[in-house]
């Protein structure tokens, strides 16, 4: 396993393939508000390669032409809240997209429990740590503990989706699961417009 720091945007010439894990890490959990400061991405090889972005001008043409690619299948978890911070703070739509909380959330209906830990643990009898999950991602010169969690939360993501894949087939799931992948983005922008609480499907 290697992982590769780039500052501002990925190197020029890099090629990750047409399927790519994708994490964020922000200042916090208020899109708005909060600063997207990391992008970490994997090719699903075992490397990840973690962008800290230039916060001052948000210039990464490579990064965003990536996430705006639709050859290119975006992998994420909680896909929801990074494909928002890219909206707002890269001016980028991401399509098209894979989330590996939503597919869990549709076919295992027999946990209460969906975070990225728990299905590394369930599905590939892996532990990770989340200790760094609460740290400054602003800070002007990442730790290595910081790069290298930042690092896990991108590397498990291609074997957790296959394994995922093959439980909502056998559950009869794959096209509703592929519809939410699909609703994601206008989701995400619901977020942006002040409608991330509100149930607009509801009928009061």
């Amino acid at each position: 396993m290697t992982n590769h720091l780039h500052q501002g945007d990925l190197p020029e010439g890099l090629d990750l393939g047409t399927v790519v894990a994708v994490d964020s890490e922000t200042m916090g959990l208020v899109t708005h508000r909060d600063a997207l400061c990391v992008v970490q991405l994997s090719a699903g090889d075992g490397d990840a390669h973690v962008v800290q972005l230039d916060r001052d001008s948000y210039d990464a043409p490579r990064l965003k032409a990536l996430l705006a690619d639709e050859r290119v299948l975006k992998i994420f978890h909680f896909a929801r809240f990074d494909i928002a911070a890219f909206k707002h703070w890269l001016k980028v739509d991401t399509r098209p997209i894979y989330c590996t909380k939503i597919a869990s959330k549709l076919c295992r209906t027999y946990a209460d429990r969906h975070g990225l830990k728990d299905l590394v643990k369930e599905l590939l009898g892996i532990e990770i740590s989340k200790q760094q999950q609460l740290s400054d991602w602003g800070a002007a010169t990442l730790t290595d503990a910081q790069v290298e969690y930042a690092a896990a939360d991108v590397l498990y993501l291609h074997a957790i989706r296959e394994k995922l894949d093959d439980m909502l087939a056998r559950e009869g799931r794959k096209t509703l699961a592929q519809a939410c992948f699909d609703f994601l983005p206008a989701r995400a922008a619901l977020d942006l417009e002040g409608w991330s609480e509100i149930d607009i499907f509801a009928h009061s």
